[in-house]
C-alpha cells in the first residue's frame, strides 16, 4: 500500500479525496505518470465508495422488513411537498 492511502477510511474522506483528485485531472496540466496515478487512485475510490453506498442499502432493505421478512414499501414523503398540500387545504 502506498503511503498516501488510508485503509478504513470514511465515506466522507474516500469522496472528499476522490473529488480533489477529479479536480486534479480536470486541470490537465499534470505529466502523463502522475495522470495515470491519480486516476488508478480514483478508481479504487470510486469503487470503494460504491462498495459502502450498496453495504448501506443493504442495511436498510433489512431494517425496513417487515415480521415475515418481506420488503416494507412505502411512499416518500417530501416535507416540502406536504407542506405545500397542506397549505393548498388551508386556502
Amino acid at each position: 500500500m502506498k503511503t498516501n492511502e488510508q485503509p478504513n477510511r470514511s465515506f466522507e474522506s474516500s469522496l472528499e479525496a476522490l473529488e480533489q483528485i477529479v479536480r486534479e485531472l480536470e486541470q490537465g496540466d499534470l505529466p502523463l505518470e502522475k495522470s495515470l496515478e491519480l486516476f488508478e487512485q480514483g478508481i479504487r475510490l470510486s469503487r470503494e465508495c460504491q462498495d459502502r453506498l450498496n453495504q448501506a442499502e443493504r442495511r436498510i432493505e433489512v431494517l425496513l422488513r417487515d415480521n415475515q421478512g418481506r420488503p416494507v414499501v412505502s411512499a416518500f414523503e417530501d416535507p416540502n411537498a406536504l407542506s405545500e398540500e397542506l397549505e393548498a387545504k388551508k386556502g
